[in-house]
């Protein structure tokens, strides 16, 4: 059921859970993620950042292939389709093209320009029915080209922001995209706690989900995050159980080579990594 991310994630942030956003990358992505949701009767976003809407051929194809195998499936869960760290045009795209939800990440203007930018697209967005995320700070590391230092979001920016009406917020809070480093210092729970007390009922989006210990997650979720972000953790999955698959020599037995058989330890692998997050999170149930 494709809705926008906006009632899902007022519920997440009042049951003190979090809803997962886990990127999709082709159909088996897709598939996986949308059954181990119903499986779970757990709300589940579905992001999707610009490079991906390009591999896939655009974001028209995008949203047919998702709408068409939501019903193909008959998943009757919470289903949001984002778009993952957005620009300007790519959120008017993502709108063309029936996205439910898009994040406008303008992080990397200067605050004024982020104001007058987010007011225009969350007008629009709320016209037509769609949730918007906004982002303040940089999510350190690099995801489709986007490039982050890493700096923590000002507090008073992120209310700023917030009073624009977006319905979620993306802050800075020493996150990183893709494998975390060694000798990573961790979250900053000081500017999480700060941004909470400044942004209220916001419900709160922690970017950079895979590798953060459980015990951290735990504490976002405590102190407002709503809705958390994981992609290279599915890629991992997926490449090692493919990898596996391949170097037992199972693609050379019969019709191993199939793609359908080729992919299925991969898309199980995801199956597997979108319900421990899931569980993690406390969506389970939750739809």
């Amino acid at each position: 059921m494709l809705v926008s991310a906006k009632d899902m994630l007022v519920k997440a942030k009042e049951g003190h859970y979090a809803v997962g956003q886990f990127n999709i990358n082709n159909l088996e992505w897709t598939k996986s993620i949308l059954l181990t949701a119903q499986e779970l009767n757990s709300p589940v976003i579905l992001g999707v950042s610009e490079g991906a809407g390009k591999y896939m051929t655009g974001f028209e194809t995008v949203s047919a292939m998702v709408k068409a195998m939501d019903k193909g499936l008959g998943i009757t869960v919470p289903v949001a389709l984002h778009l993952d760290h957005g620009t300007y045009d790519g959120c008017y795209k993502c709108v063309e093209a029936g996205f439910t939800s898009i994040m406008f990440d303008g992080s990397h203007y200067d605050i004024e320009e982020n104001v007058a930018k987010t007011t225009e697209l969350v007008n629009v967005a709320h016209h037509l029915g769609l949730s918007i995320e906004a982002e303040v700070g940089s999510i350190g590391g690099e995801e489709d080209g986007v490039v982050g230092m890493g700096e923590c979001a000002d507090p008073n920016e992120c209310k700023r922001i917030a009073d624009l009406g977006v319905d979620m917020l993306a802050a800075g809070i020493g996150n990183i995209h893709g494998k975390y480093p060694e000798g990573w210092p961790g979250l900053r729970f000081d500017v999480l706690d700060a941004i909470q007390q400044k942004t209220g009922a916001m419900p709160l989006v922690l970017h950079g989900g895979t590798g953060i210990p459980a015990d951290m997650i735990k504490k976002a979720i405590s102190l407002g995050v709503s809705k958390i972000n994981v992609n290279t953790e599915c890629q991992l999955s997926f490449a090692e159980a493919t990898r596996k698959y391949v170097e037992a020599g199972k693609d050379l037995e019969g019709k191993g080579f199939d793609p359908r058989k080729l992919l299925a330890p991969g898309a199980d692998a995801i199956k597997a990594t979108v319900k421990e997050k899931m569980e993690l999170f406390g969506s389970v149930g939750k739809a």
